[in-house]
């Protein structure tokens, strides 16, 4: 596995407003649309945008084969209060292992 030596992006969101306010309120039903791992193409630039809930988090980093498994390397940005983190990670493709 080739390294992936960009740092992650904080630009790229898969959320909108709208989702955020069906998240808080438990009524977003397609909710895995949006978080997990999802492959795109951004400014022509293929990766990978990941996306997970973890409420009490201080800090939460992709891992993988990629970059040695350091948790340092790829930190997400929390977004807002809603206890979502996001980033994406640029050269990551599908059968990355992380």
């Amino acid at each position: 596995m080739t390294p992936v030596t960009l740092p992650s992006r904080s630009d790229v969101s898969l959320l909108s407003n709208q989702d955020f306010y069906l998240f808080n309120e438990g009524s977003h039903y397609r909710i895995y649309e949006k978080l997990g791992a999802h492959v795109m193409t951004v400014n022509g630039q293929q990766g990978t945008c990941f996306g997970v809930w973890a409420p009490n988090a201080r800090e939460v980093s992709v891992i993988g084969d990629f970059n040695g498994w350091d948790g340092r390397a790829h930190k997400l940005t929390p977004r807002g209060s809603s206890g979502i983190w996001e980033g994406f990670l640029p050269g990551l493709d599908k059968g990355t292992l992380y």
